[in-house]
């Protein structure tokens, strides 16, 4: 008896039985992946994430990050920083510094940096996620930072943001004597993330005997 003919399958068919896994895969429009978190649908995530790439479902973003795309009536939207950075570090801590957090303090600093400095808990150096580029430093920082930590971080990084340091320490005295700072706060800010420089500039502006 000879051997049954194989069934062909439609186009349709195949599309059909290719779609049916990802299904079970309920990504969100908007949302950053890590390719390791599609374990959890599927035992080889780096198989799926090909498999929703192939299909569009996702974008690759580079060091395994996948964003799933959502559109507006302009386009499709890329992914915000903060999905980026959620995704990349793992949902680990971080904060974004730099000149948009250092020139809101009324400091004298208009810097401008071609990338968002990021400091975190697991990773430091150069990397590229999504066509943007972040600089990330493995350093100390508080949770949640208050206006004093950034004034810290702004002393640490004066030349970086073209500010000359006596006439930020000099603008930093009046604006403390002006209560826009917590003097308390300051001073805890710089003595446990600060380096000697930082520590002896805030307590000078917040001596009794400053100018």
């Amino acid at each position: 008896m000879g051997r049954r003919a194989a069934k062909s399958l439609s186009f349709a068919e195949i599309s059909y039985r290719m779609a049916r896994p990802l299904a079970h895969v309920p990504l969100a429009p908007g949302t950053v992946y890590r390719t390791a978190w599609l374990r959890r649908w599927g035992a080889n995530p780096t198989r799926l994430a090909q498999k929703l790439a192939d299909q569009g479902l996702v974008r690759r973003l580079g060091h395994g990050l996948l964003y799933a795309p959502r559109t507006s009536r302009f386009g499709e939207v890329p992914p915000s920083d903060e999905a980026l950075l959620d995704a990349f570090l793992d949902g680990s801590p971080y904060v974004v510094t730099g000149p948009e957090r250092w020139n809101a303090l009324g400091l004298g600093s208009t810097s401008l940096f071609a990338r968002p400095l990021v400091y975190n808990t697991k990773r430091t150096g150069t990397f590229e996620l999504g066509g943007r580029t972040f600089e990330l430093r493995r350093v100390a920082f508080p949770t949640d930072p208050p206006p004093e930590w950034f004034v810290v971080d702004l002393l640490r990084h004066a030349d970086a943001a073209g500010v000359d340091r006596d006439e930020l320490v000099d603008r930093l005295c009046r604006r403390v004597r002006a209560g826009r700072f917590d003097t308390d706060r300051l001073f805890d800010m710089a003595a446990r993330f600060g380096t000697t420089a930082e520590l002896e500039a805030v307590r000078a502006v917040t001596s009794p005997a400053a100018p």
